[in-house]
């Protein structure tokens, strides 16, 4: 135990002594962050805070092999903790090389895929998750398992660093709870390494605060993301396994809600899912009027509430975890809804969607409906079958007036055009073009209207469609009109549109 405090209090002495070298060397070297429209800060700030944290991290451990402890021995010999803090220095590196030389996000997720690696062939691998009782063997996905945890753990923490102190602030009260839980295991070297972790990330944390005067960059956040995911597999036990392995989770929650949810936000929108944006959960606190102290107070006591629970997840019976977690889930969704974050996720939203899914995948009437008319069109075996079952599309749709128009060479189509049209189902006109082409217009309308009137109201929905193949062969065009007023357009009924207009190109296709 004294160990443990010792180790703490280098660590923080260490930190508060790095942490403006740290900063000098981030200036000189050019490792600043420029503030922009997607900043908070508003002046020039080294990112070189990592440096700081992983020394101070190292040089406590490394007082505890030079003083010839116990627990220093046990340094030198856990297979675990070498690959682990292997591992950890090639995060590190790249994330600093990124502090340093901005690198594109593919090349670092290749090295973050490397040093969870690292960690997994070391032994530090999750190998099956008991839920409710019921161990679901894992062996065969261990791998993609474990390099997920250390990914996701990575990425929480830098995503979380989006304003002053917040990412130190969370991860020293993590690290503060799983260095608690591992004491009262009796893990102590678990204990050590937490205790190294979180007394250097208090020693930044004194110039990370509001304002602040150092960022721990990307390399810093890396090497705690990294560090805490290894350390909680590490201190896993299978006598407890659900209960260690959610420990970390709650206990970061706010990073770790923000991590999954980021990238379903995007793919919603329409963005790529590492497209930076300014939607994180710190953001919106500053969107409804919080200054940066106070939401980063605010998210402190989150932090507290959610280490508090994460302790006495760990004391509970693995049937009561599922119990304890929707205690924490509910109250956490109604919190984000409330600040703002699922506002694109509303129940209109959500039933459109539910909705044009069953529309694609063909599950609905009104699309398996629409198909069969589609393939009717584009089977028809002439121009007069096409239009009735053209009509038939248009009165799904609900148009109120339809035109089309098709030019058509007689010598290529040597039909007699007036007799085999004579019967169309509203009007023909047939007129002989001066390019020596002939042009059939068809004219349908859904029920008796004044056309001059009809042309005349507002409000009217209109639609020239070119008849244009792949090919670059123009048949003609279609024009439709609708009257919004009396019937608003449907969801579907542009899409439909053109698929409509593809199949009457596939039926022209083939009669030519």
């Amino acid at each position: 135990m004294l160990a443990v405090v010792a180790v703490f209090a280098i660590s923080l002495i260490l930190a508060l002594f790095l942490t403006p070298l740290a900063a000098a060397i981030g200036q000189k070297l050019g490792a600043i962050d420029v503030p922009d429209d997607r900043k908070v800060h508003k002046e020039i700030t080294p990112r070189s805070g990592g440096i700081a944290i992983v020394i101070a991290f190292f040089l406590s451990l490394a007082f505890m092999m030079l003083f010839g402890h116990k627990m220093g021995f046990v340094l030198h010999l856990k297979r675990e903790l070498i690959f682990l803090l292997l591992g950890s220095l090639v995060i590190f590196g790249i994330g600093v090389w990124d502090d340093f030389k901005r690198l594109n996000h593919k090349i670092k997720f290749i090295f973050q895929l490397i040093g969870a690696t690292i960690a997994f062939y070391g032994g530090i691998r999750i190998d099956f998750i008991p839920i409710w009782g019921v161990n679901i063997q894992a062996w065969q996905l261990s791998y993609l398992i474990t390099i997920f945890w250390f990914i996701l753990f990575i990425n929480a923490i830098n995503l979380i660093d989006g304003l002053d102190g917040l990412a130190a602030g969370i991860v020293f009260f993590a690290s503060i709870v799983m260095m608690i839980l591992a004491i009262v295991r009796s893990q102590y070297l678990i204990a050590l390494l937490f205790a190294a972790l979180s007394g250097s990330t208090l020693g930044f944390l004194y110039y990370n605060f509001n304002p602040a005067k150092i960022f721990m960059g990307d390399g810093g956040s890396y090497f705690l993301g990294y560090t805490i995911a290894g350390l909680s597999v590490m201190g896993s036990v299978k006598s407890q396994v659900s209960a260690a392995i959610l420990t970390p989770l709650v206990a970061l929650g706010i990073p770790i809600f923000d991590t999954i949810l980021s990238p379903v936000r995007r793919f919603i929108l329409g963005q790529g899912i590492f497209y930076p944006d300014g939607e994180h959960i710190h953001h919106k606190l500053l969107a409804k009027g919080l200054s940066t102290r106070k939401a980063v107070l605010v998210l402190y006591g989150v932090s507290v509430v959610l280490s508090i629970l994460a302790i006495i997840l760990v004391n509970v019976r693995d049937k009561t975890v599922g119990l304890v977690l929707l205690l924490i889930i509910i109250p956490a969704f109604l919190l984000m809804h409330k600040i703002g974050y699922f506002n694109y996720i509303t129940p209109s939203n959500i039933y459109v969607w539910l909705k044009a899914l069953g529309d694609e995948a063909g599950l609905t009437h009104e699309r398996r409906s629409f198909l069969r008319s589609q393939i009717e069109i584009s089977t028809s075996k002439d121009f007069f079958s096409m239009w009735e079952n053209i009509v038939d599309c248009l009165k799904m749709l609900k148009f109120d007036l339809a035109e089309l128009y098709i030019f058509i060479n007689t010598k290529k189509y040597p039909k007699n055009i007036k007799q085999d049209f004579s019967s169309c189902v509203n009007t023909i006109h047939y007129s002989k073009l001066k390019n020596k082409n002939d042009i059939i217009h068809y004219v349908w309308t859904s029920h008796n209207l004044n056309l001059s009137q009809f042309f005349q109201k507002d409000g009217l929905l209109k639609i020239e469609i070119p008849l244009l193949n792949e090919q670059g062969k123009y048949y003609g065009f279609f024009w439709l009109v609708k009257d919004m007023h009396t019937d608003p357009i449907g969801y579907y009924s542009l899409k439909r549109v053109e698929h409509l207009r593809r199949s009457i190109i596939r039926c022209l296709d083939k009669i030519y």
